[in-house]
């Protein structure tokens, strides 16, 4: 249980999502990785989070999407919004008037 602030649902939710993908053969740090963010993120889209990124709340849920953007690269990589998020954390210049595939060149160069 790493947040005092999440409800029983949300509790039983993470280590459902925790065993399932240790089942897949995910080790035991990413998959309690992929269980936080996916419960974080149905929060958020939820409203239940008193802080939520713009990313969270607009994107598709993580059940829905059925790992169809889950950081491969090709078709199913990020999308153009979570790469500029990562670019503007990242502070790299010309960002706004970057196109997806420059986006991707320029965090994987950086």
């Amino acid at each position: 249980m790493p947040q005092q602030a999440w409800s029983s649902k949300r509790e039983r939710q993470y280590e459902h999502i925790k065993d399932s993908a240790k089942q897949r053969g995910t080790g035991e740090d990413r998959a309690e990785e992929i269980a936080a963010r996916t419960v974080n993120k149905n929060r958020a889209q939820s409203g239940e989070s008193k802080q939520a990124s713009k990313e969270s709340v607009q994107d598709t849920s993580p059940q829905r999407r059925g790992g169809q953007r889950s950081g491969k690269a090709g078709p199913r990589g990020q999308t153009k919004q979570q790469l500029y998020g990562e670019a503007r954390r990242r502070n790299i210049k010309g960002r706004s008037s970057m196109t997806k595939r420059e986006l991707e060149s320029a965090l994987s160069h950086k």
